[in-house]
């Protein structure tokens, strides 16, 4: 690698543009340059690739040193000094941000690309950069031209990395959102639309595909439209009813997007993974626009029909949420990968009563398996069983909260579906371990629930609600022991106890009057208030 930077370092005129060809076609795959740490050959490099693209009338050298600066980027290492004003003005007048009627063409177009990419990088590896477009008439020379994106024929290509950097300066830029959300976010969702039109404009020509199609350069389009997006609605002033007018048009339109198809299903995977992040922003409120009445019931499953409602975008983030589970994540990725949609799920249910009771159907079914564990299977319940249990403590609380709601925040339904020992987490933090009514079941004692199983009937004598499954009977170790063996052996625990609590091995609790556990000084107050502590499942009628 040194041998090619000294090459193009050492080029005269004539043979430049070779050494620079050879030396991008080198380090494309490259993302460090140890060599560059030599003396000065850093700066020295940046300073010759300046002055080359600013006076060469060769448009591929143009565009090779664009190139060669966004590989260069890679490196945060000294950009803050590496990228000057002069840097920051080459690129803006490369990507058309000088000119109000900029002029593509298959030269301009090349080389607006790669400046459009080196300037992501840049942005994305030097704070100071992002601060600067931000200031310097970059950002707003970009929203300008987004605007055009109806009525201009601007090539997607452009218009893809225009949204990117969008995206990466408003992410990068707090301070610039208030104003882009204020003058932009009805530009933007006009956009949103825009591409929903044309991709039924696609089906329209075309009738082997489906309703509404995206291609892939469009799916990229959008969900670079979607992150940007995301970031302007993460304070939404509920109290601004032409904010929220603008919000219910989104959340109409993110409806749409949620039922679409693209070429692969990686792009509607990303899609779809999109839709629900800026979901996450938007008010529980909102919700209710993600159904529409149903107006030909031939035309939609009868299992997505629902109190009169369509519930196939619902029906999709179900599916969705399925297929990551599927995905078996890490746990340290669970967090990242299955929170925004458990959110989304949440706010759905707390939000809108058709949506709830669908969602329990969906989840929580009548019991009709009760031999297995709720943790133990396949099932969306199975699922979210296992996760009251992880360690990844916002994840395991954003669950336990979504079962509950779907339980109607009944103690004695959430044991039967999740069984205590799952559930005994989210009954500490309420105050719940003993038993009791939650302050919020009261808000869904009208729903309507689904009868008990013959099933869960016939072995309703033998379910342990610990486990939340049914357990043969055990044999009772003291029916052989004499009152003095009993005695012994009731003694011997209360002794090992003892021991483990002096020595601050354990830290025994008892449920208080508030119902959330509280340290006792001595095991012998373990024997008080065993009547209040039992776990009581009071009726399993749903």
């Amino acid at each position: 690698m040194s041998n090619e930077i000294d090459a193009l370092l050492e080029a005269d005129k004539d043979s430049f543009g070779q050494h620079l060809e050879n030396f991008v076609q080198k380090v494309d795959q490259v993302f460090s340059f140890p060599e560059l740490g030599e003396g000065t050959k850093r700066q020295e490099l940046w300073k010759c690739l300046c002055s080359t693209a600013q006076t060469t009338q060769d448009n591929n050298i143009l565009k090779n040193c664009f190139v060669a600066i966004r590989i260069l980027s890679r490196e945060k290492q000294a950009l803050n000094e590496l990228i000057t004003d002069d840097w920051i003005d080459l690129i803006k007048k490369h990507i058309g941000l000088n000119e109000n009627e900029f002029k593509f063409n298959s030269e301009t177009v090349s080389v607006c690309l790669e400046a459009q990419k080196s300037l992501c990088n840049i942005a994305y590896n030097c704070r100071l950069v992002a601060d600067k477009c931000c200031k310097n008439g970059i950002l707003e020379g970009i929203v300008e031209r987004i605007k055009k994106f109806k009525n201009a024929d601007i090539p997607e290509d452009i218009k893809f990395f225009d949204m990117k950097l969008l995206f990466l300066l408003s992410a990068l830029c707090p301070a610039s959102r208030n104003k882009l959300r204020d003058e932009e976010l009805q530009t933007l969702i006009e956009i949103l639309e825009l591409n929903l039109q044309q991709a039924a404009e696609n089906h329209a020509h075309n009738d082997e595909l489906p309703p509404i199609f995206l291609t892939d350069k469009q799916a990229d389009l959008v969900c670079e439209l979607l992150k940007a997006l995301f970031n302007l609605t993460v304070h939404i002033d509920t109290e601004n009813a032409e904010v929220m007018a603008l919000v219910i048009t989104l959340t109409e339109i993110l409806r749409n997007y949620l039922l679409i198809s693209t070429n692969s299903l990686e792009k509607i995977w990303m899609l779809r993974t999109n839709v629900i992040n800026l979901l996450t922003n938007i008010p529980n409120e909102c919700y209710r626009y993600l159904l529409i009445p149903v107006e030909d019931s031939h035309r939609v499953p009868k299992n997505l029909q629902f109190e009169g409602e369509n519930m196939t975008a619902i029906y999709e983030i179900l599916m969705f949420l399925k297929a990551k589970f599927n995905d078996e994540p890490k746990v340290s990725n669970q967090h990242e990968v299955l929170s925004p949609v458990v959110t989304v799920v949440l706010k759905g249910a707390t939000s809108n009563r058709p949506i709830r009771k669908f969602l329990r159907n969906q989840i929580l079914p009548p019991l009709k398996d009760v031999h297995s564990r709720p943790e133990q299977g396949t099932t969306l319940r199975n699922h979210l069983c296992r996760l009251l249990t992880t360690p990844i403590t916002q994840l395991r609380d954003l669950v336990a909260e979504l079962l509950f709601v779907l339980c109607k925040k009944s103690v004695s339904r959430m044991i039967k579906y999740t069984g205590y020992g799952n559930a005994a987490g989210l009954f500490a933090q309420r105050g719940l371990l003993a038993g009791g009514h939650d302050k919020g079941e009261e808000e869904y004692s009208s729903d309507s629930g689904d009868s008990e199983t013959e099933e869960y009937a016939d072995h309703k004598h033998g379910i342990n609600p610990v486990l939340g499954c049914y357990e043969e009977p055990h044999p009772n170790v003291m029916d052989n022991m004499t009152e003095e063996q009993k005695e012994y052996e009731a003694m011997k625990l209360v002794n090992l106890m003892d021991s483990l609590l002096k020595t601050g091995t354990i830290k025994p609790c008892r449920i208080g009057e508030d119902g959330k556990p509280q340290p006792i000084e001595h095991v012998m107050q373990l024997q008080e208030g065993l009547r209040a502590q039992q776990v009581r499942v009071d009726s399993d009628s749903d």
